[in-house]
């Protein structure tokens, strides 16, 4: 077939995991500098993405498919490592989350909620993905709504 009439595939942006599948989150430099141990730096591109599933062992990935697993991290991440802090900001914890379940009323939660979208909030070195967590909290939070008296 004539190449002319043959359309290249379009370039979203977007990269899958190498291993899972799942769609990965872009991340820049600085977040790869302050997750990734120096040894494991150098062996993915300065723009990765995140692998957010739980049970992948891929932490970080490039365009070239090369990898960085958990054991390069410098420490354990959410959701990678469920005792990790949903907030690597300001250390909110399911745990945190689950007491405010326990107790009827999201203390902790609202007062995290309002410091994570503060001028305090280091998100892009803080977090694995690079991103806030305040989707991740409220995510975990509505899933648990009810849960705790069962």
């Amino acid at each position: 077939m004539n190449k002319a009439f043959v359309r290249e595939p379009e370039d979203t942006g977007k990269r899958y995991c190498p291993r899972c599948g799942a769609l990965g989150e872009p991340v820049g430099s600085a977040t790869l500098e302050a997750h990734l141990r120096e040894q494991s730096r150098g062996a993915i591109a300065d723009v990765a993405f995140f692998c957010p599933t739980p049970r992948c062992e891929v932490a970080y990935f490039d365009e070239f498919d090369r990898t960085a697993i958990t054991d390069a991290l410098v420490r354990p991440v959410y959701p990678k490592d469920r005792d990790a802090p949903i907030c690597g900001c300001f250390g909110l914890l399911e745990e945190d989350i689950e007491a405010d379940l326990a107790a009827g009323a999201p203390t902790r939660v609202r007062a995290h909620l309002e410091k994570a979208n503060s001028t305090d909030a280091r998100c892009e070195a803080a977090a694995a993905n690079g991103r806030p967590c305040t989707a991740a909290v409220q995510k975990y939070y509505l899933s648990r709504v009810g849960r705790t008296k069962e």
